[in-house]
């Protein structure tokens, strides 16, 4: 669908000339099919969105809005503040004023949904707490904007999914905030493990040196006048307010995040997903942690992961095809016995593939071959994964020009689905066969309770 739409129209008279200046022959039947809004209702024409992808110049500006404006949200305006900063949302009204002084042309908003009823916006970025990603991601998708959403995609498997989806439908342009990715050094790691360095990989290993949970339930305090707590809650049941959910700490609590595995699962298993080319996994299992707190993830934890064999044609293929490959995942201190005293101090996160030739170590900015010995004389694959012009840049280009991003949600909204299957394990201290189809665990039916999202009245995705 190829036309001009830059002056800005509303419904009406000036629709009926965007009809005749459209470049295609797409008929108004069509059109509007492609524009109507699935669970609004409402028309692409009514939010006033442009049309870049093939058609567009790099040189042209998106007008952008932000839901959040205060941490990875300011990292990501500093990272976008090129293009056009149209609206602003944050439910701290002191963060909102800091945001307005830098880009006084924005509107502001505390309420994301009022943000997306500002017409003249392309994309949005919600980089908001976890437990509101799926509300504010999926109304924005469905209004037909390009979106950046924050890692995790969401706090339950049920709404990644449903996010992973709707962008689908809607053919938007995806992105998550898994910036490491656009890094140089995963790049250098996974053109090694795909040329067989290591040969077929067999184990993986991922630890991170993270700590939340282990804290007490918080006693309520009163809410300071800046912050719109209801808001802030969003579609999640009520809890008395407490200066250790808002701003930072609401990741120590089930109710609004899932501890060091939801927080940067993301980051360190994207690299064996994508060197490996791994999907979703056939099952979850708790290997060590703390009693379970009903309402705290835990401050450290062993979770085994078994995968489908990695895919044949590559390097990274397993022994066998019919033998899973074992991912282990480890936080707050635990890591694998192969990393012992000699190398933890340099690398407290960490990856580490390990194949019949050897093993691959690797954080978020360097990586090495071991046996060091075995690899003396080693000599580097030709580099066959072009450099990232950027994270942020990647998605602002794609939704210029057209294609596609590296971390899109047909990549990522996986990725985060594996993430928080090792918390669902976890939580009912089993170990779970994951049906992916049908978002169930297939020996656990307890497990749902914590697959699927519950909203209080009033908020649906």
């Amino acid at each position: 669908m190829r036309f001009d739409i830059r002056a800005r129209f509303r419904a009406g008279p000036v629709f009926n000339r965007l009809m005749r200046a459209m470049k295609s022959s797409l008929d108004r039947r069509t059109f509007l099919k492609k524009s109507v809004l699935g669970a609004t209702g409402l028309s692409l024409l009514g939010h006033q969105t442009r049309s870049f992808a093939r058609s567009g110049s790099p040189n042209d500006k998106l007008n952008i809005g932000f839901v959040g404006t205060a941490g990875q949200a300011g990292f990501s305006l500093q990272n976008l503040q090129q293009e056009n900063i149209v609206a602003l949302c944050d439910i701290d009204d002191t963060n909102l004023a800091k945001a307005k002084e830098r880009f006084p042309q924005a509107a502001t908003y505390n309420d994301f949904r009022r943000l997306i009823d500002q017409p003249g916006i392309d994309a949005i970025v919600v980089a908001i707490p976890d437990h509101t990603h799926a509300v504010a991601a999926v109304a924005a998708l469905r209004s037909g904007r390009h979106l950046y959403c924050e890692k995790p995609l969401a706090r339950t498997i049920s709404e990644a999914r449903i996010i992973t989806e709707t962008a689908h439908k809607y053919k938007r342009v995806t992105q998550i905030g898994t910036q490491i990715h656009a890094g140089s050094n995963y790049r250098r790691v996974v053109e090694l493990v795909q040329s067989g360095a290591i040969g077929p990989v067999h184990d993986v290993h991922v630890w991170v040196n993270a700590i939340y949970g282990n804290k007490p339930k918080p006693k309520p305090a009163p809410v300071p006048p800046n912050i719109h707590y209801d808001l802030w809650l969003g579609p999640v049941e009520d809890h008395p307010y407490s200066p250790e959910f808002v701003p930072f700490h609401w990741r120590n609590w089930w109710a609004f995040g899932g501890g060091s595995l939801a927080d940067f699962g993301c980051h360190y298993m994207d690299l064996p997903h994508w060197a490996l080319d791994l999907r979703t996994p056939l099952s979850a299992e708790p290997v060590k942690g703390p009693p379970v707190d009903p309402d705290a993830p835990p401050p450290q934890l062993i979770v085994r992961y078994e995968y489908p064999p990695a895919r044949a044609g590559k390097g990274a293929v397993t022994h066998s095809t019919s033998v899973p490959l074992v991912l282990t995942w480890y936080h707050g201190g635990e890591h694998p016995d192969l990393i012992g005293p000699d190398l933890y101090p340099n690398w407290k996160s960490g990856v580490l593939f390990v194949g019949s030739k050897g093993m691959l170590l690797a954080d978020d900015g360097k990586h090495k071959l071991l046996p060091e010995k075995d690899f003396a004389d080693f000599v580097p694959p030709a580099k066959f994964i072009p450099d990232s012009i950027g994270h942020h840049k990647e998605w602002v280009y794609a939704i210029k020009m057209g294609g596609k991003t590296t971390c899109n949600f047909d990549y990522s909204g996986p990725l985060t689905e594996a993430a928080l299957l090792g918390n669902v394990a976890y939580r009912v201290q089993k170990k779970l066969q994951w049906d992916p189809k049908h978002l169930r665990a297939t020996n656990a039916p307890e497990a749902d309770q914590y697959i699927q999202h519950h909203y209080r009245s009033g908020w649906s995705i």
